[in-house]
């Protein structure tokens, strides 16, 4: 959400861009595991994983919503104010490559979790509704504490050594 957008945004507008944040992650997670799955890419297993964590913390998202008794707006695509023209979490495609390692995976969803974590945090910075700065601040505080797994996580599987720069046997398609 721009700063002009957070001033003036309602719990349940927050709690709709939260929803859709999440939900847009949990789908970008899965059309990567099934891209590595077609390459037999055991990175597809940490992309499903990512996956469903991301739907856990969409219900927790959905589960405030209701808590809230606020019905969330059902927003049109460019009435989402994210930062940037996909949502804050969605891991960024042109990292990503049918032959990464776990290491490169978990680079992606770090900085995809580091994304949702400054957006949050903007949000919770520029509002001027008190009730959504909270929420705003936890779910920066969350996100935060994602990325400080990504990062143990990180220091478990370090960068395959030797990585070939070029594939030798590129996807090919067929017309």
């Amino acid at each position: 959400m721009s700063p002009e957008a957070h001033a003036g945004a309602s719990v349940a507008l927050f709690l709709a861009h939260a929803v859709t944040l999440e939900e847009e992650a949990a789908e970008r997670y899965d059309e990567l595991a099934d891209t590595m799955a077609v390459h037999h890419n055991e990175v597809a297993a940490l992309f499903r994983r990512m996956a469903g964590y991301s739907r856990l913390h969409r219900d927790e998202a959905l589960g405030r919503a209701a808590a809230e008794g606020d019905a969330l707006p059902a927003l049109r695509p460019w009435e989402f104010a994210w930062p940037s023209p996909e949502s804050p979490e969605s891991a960024a495609l042109e990292y990503t490559h049918y032959l990464m390692d776990a290491h490169q995976a978990l680079t992606l969803a770090l900085a995809a979790e580091r994304q949702a974590q400054a957006f949050y945090q903007q949000v919770a910075d520029t509002t001027a509704d008190s009730r959504v700065r909270a929420l705003a601040g936890e779910f920066a505080e969350e996100e935060a504490e994602h990325a400080r797994l990504l990062e143990d996580w990180l220091a478990r599987h370090p960068p395959t050594p030797a990585q070939p720069k070029d594939d030798l046997d590129p996807p090919v398609a067929v017309d």
